[in-house]
């Protein structure tokens, strides 16, 4: 059982994951149902996917409160997995994937919309949960500092990878699909929602500052939706275009598997977060066959395992040198696409399904 909440076009990581278990947890043994809270529709782009549980999760959470320990939703499975924090009284098992601890931690990088809410609300689901999935080793640690889990009740499975990723992208479709958005290749890319812990304005910085030669060959494309506290970023980027600069923001791809054939048209993928709970974006550059340069910042040394230049998030300077060295350095480059592809080669989705189907059996064994 999943509570996706999935929405259309790019996906942010929790919705990344949750299709992925979705797709690759039958081949692991398990029957699924998807399942979402109701929720209104104020818009054609929201969907919600899979059965709708019988009352919203505001309704739900609000009889939780006022019953406790009695009322149950009745679920018709034999365990429950929530993908996200939003968590009431089942009458079967229930695993929950608790991704980080941001609003915790560095409350300044989220929205300070339903915040305290919001944190309240995972400190529940923790307590609710009959056992809890972290996605990297760092993640854990979060959890268990910051939220006081029992290290006895998380298990660590990792994110992952689709395997038709590791094949080599059709040069004729990625050659539309740069046609489609009007880009030459060979690009710095990063992916990701546009909020303040990417740290997309000091790649901005770093990318400005390279020879104006290096500039005009390879752009700087950013590929992802408008997200909290980004206008400031937006009026840069429009400013760095509006002045000549080759720089492209793309907030939604067209197709469902453009994002992939924009990959492998970059030529480095730039990922300078400032925190991260897994970091699925780089994974996906590796597959791609894309030199990466990483941020080594919170869980990202532990994905990229060497196979990335890993730079200071904070020194402009120091991103600015790893991106020029990628861009020019034709031995380091071999090197990372190597170490890169072998990295993805560990960690596929069907190895995060597999791995989730264990933690199942092992809660029913209980």
């Amino acid at each position: 059982m999943i509570e996706p909440g999935l929405t259309r076009g790019r996906l942010d990581g929790i919705g990344v994951y949750t299709r992925a278990l979705l797709r690759h947890l039958p081949r692991a043994g398990c029957s699924v149902s998807p399942y979402s809270w109701p929720r209104p529709r104020t818009n054609g782009e929201g969907i919600s996917i899979g059965k709708a549980l019988p009352q919203s999760f505001e309704t739900a959470s609000i009889v939780d409160l006022l019953t406790p320990g009695a009322h149950r939703v009745h679920m018709p499975a034999d365990i429950f997995h929530a993908t996200d924090y939003r968590i009431v009284r089942m009458d079967c098992p229930v695993v929950a994937t608790l991704h980080d601890a941001l609003p915790i931690k560095y409350p300044e990088w989220c929205s300070p919309r339903l915040r305290r809410t919001k944190n309240w609300l995972q400190r529940k689901a923790i307590a609710k949960a009959d056992h809890v999935i972290a996605v990297s080793h760092f993640a854990t640690t979060e959890l268990v500092e910051y939220f006081g889990v029992d290290p006895r009740r998380i298990s660590v499975v990792p994110n992952g990878v689709d395997e038709e990723w590791l094949e080599p992208a059709d040069p004729q479709a990625v050659e539309a699909a740069l046609a489609r958005y009007k880009l030459r290749p060979g690009y710095f890319l990063t992916v990701g929602t546009l909020q303040p812990r990417k740290n997309v304005e000091r790649l901005l910085d770093a990318w400005l500052s390279l020879p104006k030669a290096l500039r005009e060959e390879r752009g700087l494309v950013v590929v992802g939706g408008p997200g909290w506290r980004c206008e400031e970023l937006l009026a840069r980027l429009a400013a760095a275009r509006d002045g000549g600069e080759n720089v492209v923001w793309l907030d939604k791809v067209l197709e469902s598997q453009d994002l992939r054939l924009l990959y492998a048209g970059a030529g480095v993928f730039v990922f300078p977060s400032l925190y991260e709970g897994f970091g699925i974006p780089v994974l996906e550059a590796f597959a791609a066959r894309i030199p990466v340069v990483a941020s080594n910042a919170s869980s990202l040394p532990e994905v990229t395992a060497g196979a990335a230049l890993e730079v200071d998030p904070l020194d402009t300077g120091a991103l600015a040198d790893a991106m020029r060295t990628l861009a020019d350095n034709a031995a380091e480059r071999a090197r990372c696409v190597a170490a890169g592809r072998a990295r993805a080669e560990q960690l596929t989705w069907q190895d995060t399904a597999r791995q989730t189907a264990d933690v199942y059996r092992a809660v029913l064994s209980q």
